[in-house]
């Protein structure tokens, strides 16, 4: 009998897992994909988190890959007519059950040289595969299929990602008298412009990139000039994420700021398989940090522009034929 996929999705959608709180939905998991008769391990990634390895018994040329956190707030499923709803729907739960369904009709036709690698934390510092990518890097597996919400298009590209924080010092004062202050929001405010007007490349396929300055912080109080100030900005980058550093670097200079922290990977080519439609997505994927398993493909049913949402959801007949192109895609990359 074939695995329900709608009724697995609602079931992983209706236990809450916000990153670093993805250990009960890692537990029912791993009960489910035991009962299924895989043979499932747990890698620790800290002291209460934990990724999921589940072989089906052969040898795992193809590991079939999504994350098990979302981000808050946590809503329940809803299911209609046309659409599984709820938080995690397209990202990446929905995802996650077509991969475990396409599990099941691969092993029912003897298909075995596969495994399922879930992990943890893909939502904000990818530790969980970066951790992965160190214990499974013996593997033997030739290629790794990252589930998200790509609208049932096999990624070509995706935009490489950099995040930095930027601080500005300067002196407090009384608001009464600012020419005694020199305020650090101020700064802040005008590099914020500049970031906004600058040209951070463009590229042939990959297109513009991209920058926002998605948090600000600074200042005490309004009657007091601000002595200091932070923001953080995030490049959706075209090319090597040091050049953009090192450029954001001397424009924050003449503002009197400076890069105090940073992090980013470079923009990525993934595996198109012969004859399958293909898209370049500008958002970033656990993709960078799983090189040590096998050429990467990326692909998903439902929209990245659902994600995240306050009605997240995954249309029921995207999710049911991403399950026969996970499992056309596996049989393909075996050679079946």
């Amino acid at each position: 009998m074939s695995l329900d996929a709608i009724a697995l999705a609602s079931r992983l959608i209706d236990i809450p897992s916000p990153t670093e709180e993805e250990r009960a939905v890692g537990e029912f998991l791993h009960q489910e994909l035991a009962r299924l008769g895989y043979s499932v391990r747990r890698h620790a990634v800290g002291d209460s988190r934990f990724n999921l390895y589940a072989a089906a018994g052969g040898k795992p040329r193809v590991v079939l890959n999504s994350h098990i956190d979302t981000v808050p707030p946590w809503f329940a499923s809803r299911v209609d007519d046309q659409y599984v709803h709820g938080r995690g729907a397209c990202d990446t739960k929905g995802v996650i059950a077509a991969m475990i369904a396409a599990g099941e009709r691969l092993r029912a036709e003897g298909n075995r040289d596969f495994a399922f690698l879930l992990v943890v934390g893909e939502e904000t510092d990818s530790i969980g595969a970066k951790s992965a990518n160190i214990e499974f890097a013996g593997l033997g597996s030739e290629y790794v299929i990252v589930g998200e919400p790509t609208e049932s298009k096999f990624a070509r590209a995706s935009k490489g990602a950099l995040t930095c924080t930027l601080r500005f010092d300067g002196v407090a004062a009384h608001s009464a008298y600012p020419e005694r202050g020199d305020s650090a929001i101020n700064k802040m405010i005008a590099a914020i412009a500049e970031i906004n007007r600058a040209d951070w490349g463009t590229h042939e396929e990959l297109g513009k990139a991209t920058a926002n300055v998605g948090v600000v912080r600074g200042g005490e109080k309004p009657n007091i000039i601000a002595g200091s100030a932070e923001c953080e900005v995030m490049f959706r980058t075209v090319a090597d994420p040091a050049e953009v550093r090192a450029k954001l670097e001397r424009l924050a200079a003449r503002f009197g700021g400076r890069i105090v922290a940073a992090r980013g990977n470079p923009p990525q080519f993934m595996v198109v398989p012969k004859g399958a439609p293909s898209t370049v997505v500008a958002f970033n994927t656990d993709v960078p940090h799983l090189g040590n398993l096998g050429k990467p493909l990326l692909f998903g049913p439902g929209s990245i522009l659902d994600a995240h949402g306050a009605d997240e959801r995954i249309a029921k007949r995207d999710l049911l034929a991403a399950i026969d192109v996970y499992y056309g895609t596996v049989r393909q990359l075996l050679g079946c």
